[in-house]
């Protein structure tokens, strides 16, 4: 990726964040967070992750929220950022948070599975 469309995306994710928390009203919009924009070499397409606090259902609700806010959203950024052509917004569900955590959670598991066997190694044998 190049500098341009690198320092392009930095700044529709900063906007997006603004838009995106408080210039929409649809309720079904849930709590979201910009994680990262993309934006293609030519400025063309920007691909939008975002991370939705809540169910599978509050994250399909709030991306068909969003679809419905992308000519409102694109006209924003456009006003926002001085460029020749706003880039076309693609909104994805951003996994690596959850992943992170999702491991997060299974080495947290294992470590108090392994607690008790080390504890009993560990005890006098009174017998």
């Amino acid at each position: 990726m190049n500098i341009r469309a690198t320092r392009v995306g930095e700044q529709m994710k900063k906007e997006l964040s603004d838009i995106i928390s408080r210039r929409l009203k649809d309720p079904r919009i849930g709590f979201v967070t910009v994680t990262d924009v993309r934006v293609t070499g030519d400025l063309q397409q920007a691909k939008v992750y975002i991370s939705v606090l809540g169910d599978d259902k509050q994250r399909e609700e709030t991306l068909k929220a969003l679809e419905k806010a992308k000519g409102f959203i694109r006209s924003e950024i456009g006003q926002r950022i001085r460029l020749r052509k706003t880039p076309e917004i693609f909104f994805e569900i951003d996994e690596t948070m959850e992943y992170g955590s999702r491991i997060e959670q299974l080495i947290r598991q294992i470590s108090s599975d392994d607690q008790p066997a080390k504890e009993a190694d560990g005890e006098p044998n009174n017998g």
